[in-house]
């Protein structure tokens, strides 16, 4: 198997690489539109508590829906490409980034917000400066939670032309080639793992600012 392995990256390195370079745009580009998304409806929704529990409840409903049945509807309506893969998982990484960025707000204690405002800071002063600080834990730890999902999921782009890693899972299973099946699932394991590390990092220098 070892022996397989090594045949295939000095015959396909290129390939390879090419599929791990999709598979992280493609999941990047999710990740950076469901940020923009849920930090957006994250804000709105504490700043409208009335609404918070329909927001929130219509984001996690979306986790219920499995990948490969958006996909699925998808289809008929975009096509198959990257523009499917990317609104699938969209709907899988929006709903942690969203769910974290509520909790983040409300940890912040009113008194903070009143001593500002009796100091003369602004709302915008009182966001970037006291909100979006203390609520960054919070909004980081999601941001994790949605990348190490887009990147597990991000394998069933392959099923419908949208490349990365996906291709040599799939691949594998087809030919059964069992050492396709440990590159490219090793391999998005990895990209997992290093994004965990990173994320908390981020998390851990968030909290010791």
């Amino acid at each position: 198997m070892v022996e397989k392995i090594s045949q295939y990256f000095t015959a396909h390195s290129a390939a390879y690489w090419g599929y791990v370079w999709q598979h992280i745009s493609l999941s990047l580009s999710a990740l950076f539109i469901s940020l923009l998304l849920g930090f957006s409806l994250g804000y709105y929704a504490y700043r409208r508590p009335h609404l918070k529990q329909l927001i929130t409840g219509a984001s996690q409903a979306l986790r219920v829906i499995p990948s490969l049945g958006v996909l699925f509807i998808l289809i008929p309506l975009v096509g198959v490409g990257t523009v499917p893969a990317l609104i699938a998982l969209i709907f899988l990484g929006l709903p942690p980034i969203l769910v974290n960025t509520v909790v983040g707000f409300e940890q912040v204690s009113d008194d903070l917000l009143e001593t500002g405002i009796g100091l003369g800071m602004t709302q915008s002063q009182l966001m970037l400066q006291v909100s979006i600080p203390l609520a960054l834990p919070y909004i980081l730890n999601g941001i994790k939670l949605s990348l190490v999902e887009i990147i597990a999921s991000a394998t069933l782009a392959a099923y419908i032309g949208a490349g990365g890693l996906g291709n040599l899972i799939f691949s594998g299973l087809q030919l059964f080639r069992y050492d396709l099946l440990i590159i490219g699932g090793g391999s998005v394991a990895i990209l997992s793992f290093v994004s965990m590390l990173v994320m908390d990092l981020g998390i851990k220098w968030s909290n010791v600012k």
